[in-house]
């Protein structure tokens, strides 16, 4: 035997790591990733990032806004169609400051991948924050097509009027800006 240096496991190895290095990664699947890691669970990506401090501190900002928010809890009541015990169990006070955070992290974590270059790429995400809050703010009231959606549904589906309107205004002022 030639050793553990002929056989051919190493160089799988190596082929393997260089092509799934993140330093090798393309920057848009590397922003990707990041995106889908940070909606996993804010901070996740920054600590993919590098961002060890940030991460942890992402980390314990979603934690505790959870935990005092009762987070965890409206979500499983929400899956199991118990949307009015969702809502009863809603900490509204902690649970208003998750959209912030969440969308922040996800920002962040975008610019630190090398993402958001152009111009006014912040505003989805800001947008995004501020209506999900609006959605929290009146969850408790507004009803679609006779369906109570409560604390964990209707706030995700402001995030569609936030993008929208994100997405229209950096288009509009990077227009303006530019002729």
């Amino acid at each position: 035997m030639d050793g553990w240096n002929s056989h051919p496991l190493p160089q799988i190895v190596k082929t393997w790591q260089k092509i799934n290095d993140v330093n090798v990664m393309k920057k848009k699947d590397k922003v990707v990733e990041r995106i889908l890691w940070s909606i996993a669970l804010p901070g996740f990506a920054q600590i993919l990032n590098g961002k060890l401090f940030k991460g942890i501190l992402f980390i314990a900002l979603e934690f505790m806004i959870n935990v005092n928010s009762h987070f965890n809890e409206i979500i499983r009541l929400s899956f199991i169609g118990k949307i009015e015990d969702s809502i009863t169990q809603t900490n509204y006070q902690w649970l208003m400051f998750y959209p912030c955070v969440y969308f922040l992290a996800m920002w962040d974590a975008i610019k630190d991948a090398g993402g958001g270059k152009e111009p006014y790429s912040y505003l989805p995400f800001v947008f995004s924050a501020c209506f999900v809050t609006i959605g929290i703010i009146y969850s408790s009231k507004i009803t679609l097509f006779g369906i109570m959606l409560g604390t964990v549904w209707f706030p995700m589906i402001c995030v569609i009027p936030g993008l929208i309107i994100g997405f229209f205004l950096k288009t509009i002022i990077k227009k303006r800006m530019y002729n």
